[in-house]
């Protein structure tokens, strides 16, 4: 998952055991998500070998050729022009250096069952790449590692493939179209190119599910993104999962950062599954060790259950566009004012942000912030959600002293904080 400079998501960068796997439930096609597939294609993608899949390396191009395999051995079909679909990626200029990047995105397709209906598409994607050796975008500058990035996001592309499997064996009535993107971390250029490129009319793309970290469920709780974008989707959602029983937070917004939001803006619905932020996020440590296999089948059950709802409604979906979130310009200190906490990204019915965790040796720590605490005040403004708490603490600078009010227990209490600098 790459990071943005909105207020919503710049907040990851200031962040920093698994749940019990249950086998997956049976899809409606017959078939189980098979967790050992999920480890498999996990280790490989997570390899020393492919010592990261940074966009424009011989790893990333190691793993498109991998994936292009992979479904060649499960039966799709390749697009036309094959599986690979080859692009120059543009990241942001560095030092008013154009740089450009050959890589590609790899695309195949299950045809749709039914006559009519098989020339539309529902789109089932992730993005392959992630940061390698590069500190750009790292959480942990200072080490001379690589990033594996097993949970984002070998996971999303080992969903990706799951779901392939299974449609595979069963086809819906509309085709089914599984894409992995490059260059997402470096600001979601694959998917980008992909829709500007489509190897399918993207007026026949009826929805598109995307898949970024879905790795680490713990608790059962699952958070999907994009619920609002379409009439129809709360409820479907909410059928899917009368059977896997997935403690599921939805929330409505259909741009955020990653490759969903390519679609979105293309008027396309889309749902963006995700398991949730941890200590590991754009670290040497996000390890093929630390994923829930069965969990993650447990995600790619849910899932497979809604795009099969989708691909087999005799109608469309409705799609819905959602007003954008006013941006404020406290984020432009996202990318230097430094806390140290770990929100819980699922929200809350009552007001104020939840830590899921804190970042051992951050200035939160140093405070006495701990997981589970509510924050309901930041620097004398009230905090009912993510977005004030983001705004508050992006209004400050590194060194500033805060009191910070929270919920532990039932009890209020505050703390003093001196806000860290990022580095």
């Amino acid at each position: 998952m790459m990071m943005w400079p909105d207020r919503r998501v710049m907040l990851l960068a200031g962040l920093a055991a698994v749940a019990a796997c249950r086998p997956g439930a049976i899809a409606p096609g017959g078939a189980a998500p098979d967790s050992t597939n999920i480890a498999r294609d996990v280790d490989y993608l997570a390899s020393d070998a492919l010592a990261g899949r940074l966009t424009g390396t011989a790893g990333n191009d190691s793993a498109a050729a991998y994936l292009a395999r992979r479904y060649a051995a499960l039966g799709l079909t390749a697009p036309t022009g094959g599986y690979i679909q080859r692009f120059i990626a543009h990241p942001p200029a560095h030092a008013g250096q154009l740089i450009s990047l050959p890589t590609q995105n790899v695309a195949a397709v299950v045809r749709g069952r039914d006559p009519v209906l098989r020339d539309q598409y529902v789109v089932i994607g992730a993005h392959f790449d992630h940061l390698g050796t590069s500190t750009e975008g790292a959480m942990d500058p200072q080490a001379n590692a690589v990033r594996r990035g097993a949970d984002d996001n070998a996971s999303g592309t080992a969903a990706v493939l799951e779901l392939a499997r299974l449609f595979a064996r069963s086809p819906a009535r509309r085709s089914i179209l599984f894409a992995n993107f490059s260059g997402e971390e470096q600001g979601l250029l694959g998917s980008e190119y992909f829709v500007e490129h489509s190897p399918v009319p993207l007026a026949n793309i009826d929805a598109m599910l995307n898949f970024d970290m879905v790795g680490r469920l713990r608790n059962d709780r699952l958070i999907v993104y994009g619920v609002q974008t379409a009439a129809e989707l709360p409820a479907l959602l909410d059928s899917a999962n009368a059977v896997v029983r997935l403690r599921v937070f939805g929330q409505g917004d259909g741009v955020g950062p990653s490759d969903h939001s390519s679609f979105y803006l293309k008027n396309i619905p889309v749902l963006h599954f995700f398991t949730d932020v941890h200590e590991d996020y754009h670290k040497a440590s996000d390890t093929p060790d630390k994923i829930n296999t069965g969990g993650e089948a447990r995600v790619v059950a849910l899932a497979e259950r809604v795009a099969r709802s989708i691909a087999d409604r005799p109608s469309r979906l409705t799609y819905v566009r959602l007003a954008a979130p006013a941006q404020s310009s406290a984020s432009q200190n996202a990318t230097k004012v430094y806390l140290g906490s770990i929100p819980d990204m699922a929200g809350s019915d009552t007001p104020g942000l939840r830590l899921s965790g804190i970042t051992p040796g951050s200035p939160a720590d140093l405070a006495g912030l701990k997981a589970g605490d509510v924050i309901v005040a930041f620097g004398g403004k009230p905090i009912k959600d993510l977005y004030q708490y983001s705004d508050a603490l992006y209004s400050h600078e590194p060194g500033d002293d805060v009191d910070v009010e929270v919920v532990r227990d039932g009890t209020r209490m505050t703390v003093r904080v001196k806000l860290g600098r990022r580095d």
